[in-house]
């Protein structure tokens, strides 16, 4: 298997079993999250993500992120994807949203995330 593709689905595996310390053994030292919706919350560094991935995980809860498919070109992938979660605060509403996640991958960890979501079907869904 491609490397890019095993780390990216590595990363996706680890978030579905909402396992923090195994999302972020996926990712880099140097780990770049970027969020291009207007709520999402960009991070730097491993242990900045790892610190936030609790808080997440249990906001998010029965979070799941279901691939419909992975690109790969050399060490970057795109995925689209369709994401479930309850949000636990706003009463465990459910939200089903669809994005695109951009990998790239060195040295078998993912070194950033972009993800393309949008934010404003997440509260119209929780409204």
């Amino acid at each position: 298997m491609n490397e890019t593709r095993a780390a990216v689905e590595a990363y996706l595996a680890a978030l579905n079993a909402h396992d923090a310390d195994a999302v972020a053994a996926c990712v880099a030292e140097d780990f770049v999250n970027e969020h291009t919706s207007a709520t999402g919350h960009s991070r730097r560094g491993r242990a900045e993500y790892r610190a936030a991935l609790p808080a997440f995980l249990q906001d998010f809860a029965d979070l799941r992120y279901v691939p419909e498919r992975v690109l790969v070109d050399g060490d970057s992938a795109a995925v689209p994807y369709v994401m479930t979660f309850r949000m636990r605060s706003a009463g465990d509403r459910p939200v089903r949203i669809r994005g695109v996640f951009v990998f790239t991958v060195a040295d078998g960890l993912v070194t950033r995330r972009t993800d393309y979501w949008d934010s404003g079907e997440v509260r119209r869904q929780l409204a």
